[in-house]
């Protein structure tokens, strides 16, 4: 194996999906397969929806109007599309090698 791999494939990949019993999901390999494609492709409409929701979700809040039903069905959107970006952020992070010129917390301060 090449030693430029963009993360520890043994490691395993968190997907953006959970099981029946709702516990996460990974996947081994080095990042081609067609499961990690499709979890790229899922991550890529995910992120793109929360966008368009917070877009949604400025509108509703600027009218005066806006019932008390409608804003818990927002607050419920906005709760899934955060519990999915987390996800993805959670992920992509672990998928990040630890950069050898990346100073220590305490050097950092």
């Amino acid at each position: 194996m090449s030693d430029a791999r963009p993360y520890d494939s043994l490691a395993g990949r968190l997907l953006p999906w959970t099981g029946t019993a709702g516990n996460p999901c990974y996947v081994v390999g080095d990042g081609s397969g067609y499961v990690s494609r499709l979890a790229d492709q899922i991550e890529s409409v995910q992120l793109g929806m929360a966008g368009d929701l917070l877009g949604h979700a400025t509108e509703l809040l600027a009218e005066q109007n806006a019932t008390g039903g409608e804003l818990r069905y927002l607050a419920n959107r906005l709760t899934e599309a955060l519990r999915d970006v987390k996800r993805v952020a959670e992920s992509r992070g672990a998928r990040l090698m630890p950069s050898a010129s990346a100073p220590d917390d305490d050097e950092a301060l």
